[in-house]
């Protein structure tokens, strides 16, 4: 007899981290390996093939909440079986497009299938897995795919030594037929087989998570959740998109590729340390602890720059403020308002973040040109600072204790 779900959690979260580390390192790390090639081939610059793919994830936001509503009403395992498809054939037809129209709309469609493969399609999961042990599950998962830019970098830059972007793509996109799509296809044949199996005992479903926002106060806690988490997803976006080019123009020179690879395992190693040790922090206090991250990271740059051992320092709190971000995402949701439409809550915030995020590297390279960098990133640590407010005003209504699983 197979083991109940519950059992096997260990498992699906280790087969689910797998198919994160793929989809992140094809659909979205690869991209900015690949991009000066396909520049040249489409007779392009690369500013505008980053504009494209800027604008394929204002699609994504787009879509999200219509794929969270029916990871809700058809299971996240199902929606990701179909996106792992959905993924190798965009990256085929991007591999396969013969004139700038067809990459366009072949990148479009990469990103669109990256929501419904990508975290809040895998954490939705999690959530209608084991509810009540959704958020540990969430922060074992960021922790695994949080090697995906360690891995698909090096793997990507390797193979584009040897094959044409589009070939690249070719191997991408077999990846996601033959590695993700089979996981998520298991995953989903035992999501049914644990629904038919607690039918039959006559059994209730996993418990519930109630969350510690009551009625009245849940539409301002909502604003200055998504307030948070689209100021928070500013900072990052821009200045992850940036990043050496912002250590160059700040007097670092050619330290700056090294001072930007420090960001990854620093990431990875705030995960790791939370896993370990957070347990006793609320979700609330995560929040508000990277968005802090950020921003004293930011103002550290300013401050000691150009100096090395500062870019050093912005790097680790940078990757520390980042890390937790990719946990916090996930969690907070699920912690504030219950595992009880989970998933159109997770696509209406993710929505809103993805929009300000395509934006803003555009808009942090508009005001480096015209303003300065200095300034520029004046305006970033004030974002960063709404951030934080943003999150610590959601304690003004929040509940205790901050989960309650139904009796």
């Amino acid at each position: 007899m197979a083991l109940p779900i519950d059992q096997r959690r260990a498992v699906i979260i280790w087969a689910l981290g797998l198919t994160q580390i793929v989809g992140y390192g094809t659909l979205y790390y690869s991209f900015s390996i690949l991009a000066p090639e396909m520049a040249r081939d489409f007779g392009w610059s690369p500013e505008w093939v980053f504009g494209v793919f800027s604008a394929s994830l204002l699609f994504s936001g787009l879509v999200a909440p219509a794929v969270g509503r029916r990871m809700d009403r058809h299971g996240a395992a199902r929606v990701m079986s179909i996106g792992s498809l959905a993924a190798a054939l965009a990256l085929l037809l991007c591999a396969l497009a013969p004139e700038r129209i067809t990459f366009v709309a072949a990148v479009v469609a990469m990103e669109v299938a990256s929501a419904l493969v990508l975290y809040n399609a895998a954490f939705a999961l999690l959530v209608q897995i084991t509810p009540q042990a959704a958020q540990r599950s969430i922060t074992h998962l960021t922790l695994i795919a949080g090697f995906s830019s360690t891995l698909f970098w090096p793997i990507t830059s390797e193979l584009h030594r040897h094959l044409a972007w589009r070939d690249v793509y070719f191997v991408f996109a077999a990846c996601n037929v033959l590695v993700c799509m089979p996981i998520h296809w298991w995953l989903a044949t035992i999501m049914k087989a644990n629904t038919a199996r607690q039918l039959l005992a006559g059994t209730r479903p996993s418990l519930t998570v109630i969350g510690s926002i009551s009625g009245n106060d849940r539409p301002r806690a909502f604003i200055l959740m998504v307030t948070g988490f689209a100021l928070q997803g500013f900072v990052l976006s821009a200045l992850l998109i940036h990043m050496v080019p912002l250590l160059t123009a700040v007097g670092m020179g050619a330290s700056a590729v090294m001072v930007g690879t420090i960001f990854g395992p620093s990431q990875v190693f705030s995960r790791l340390i939370n896993m370990l040790f957070g347990k006793r922090l609320s979700n609330l206090t995560l929040a508000v602890i990277s968005a802090g991250f950020l921003v004293a990271g930011v103002a550290t740059l300013l401050a000691t720059a150009p100096r090395i051992s500062g870019g050093i320092a912005f790097a680790i709190l940078f990757g520390l403020g980042s890390g937790i971000a990719s946990i916090v995402q996930g969690s907070l949701p699920l912690a504030l308002f219950g595992s009880d439409g989970y998933g159109a809550l997770l696509g209406r915030v993710s929505a809103i973040r993805l929009v300000v995020s395509a934006l803003a590297p555009f808009v942090l390279s508009f005001l480096m040109a015209n303003m300065g960098t200095s300034s520029a990133l004046w305006v970033v640590i004030v974002l960063g600072i709404g951030a934080v407010a943003a999150f610590a005003g959601i304690g003004l209504g929040r509940r205790s204790p901050e989960l309650v699983p139904e009796a």
